[in-house]
């Protein structure tokens, strides 16, 4: 049985952790003042926030979302991440099915 580790950082990293046929599973952490660009979600994602606090911009609707929370993101809707806080925000973004599915069906 497979077994996945991602890095322990208050560093900003975007990390690739599983990218097999059903999913993809990507660790990020966003020290203050750092973010994720503006892009459209390549297949339906989950955010899994761990730590801290992110400011999520969905499709021009902006909310923050604490650690414990799970977000749902669409395929397809316009998404930006953000962390203004003092402290790192350390999430895990999910999506299924792998974005590479996505593309051979669309």
């Amino acid at each position: 049985m497979p077994a996945y580790r991602f890095v322990e950082t208050d560093d900003r990293i975007i990390e690739r952790i599983v990218d097999d046929e059903n999913l993809v599973i990507n660790h990020i952490v966003l020290p203050r003042g750092e973010g994720v660009p503006a892009h459209d979600a390549n297949s339906n994602a989950y955010l899994v926030i761990l730590r801290g606090l992110i400011t999520l911009d969905l499709a021009g609707e902006v909310q923050e979302w604490a650690a414990g929370s799970i977000v749902s993101i669409a395929f397809g809707t316009r998404m930006k991440i953000s962390n203004d806080r003092e402290d790192a925000a350390e999430f895990f973004v999910v999506k299924a099915p792998n974005p590479r599915e996505m593309r051979n069906n669309h």
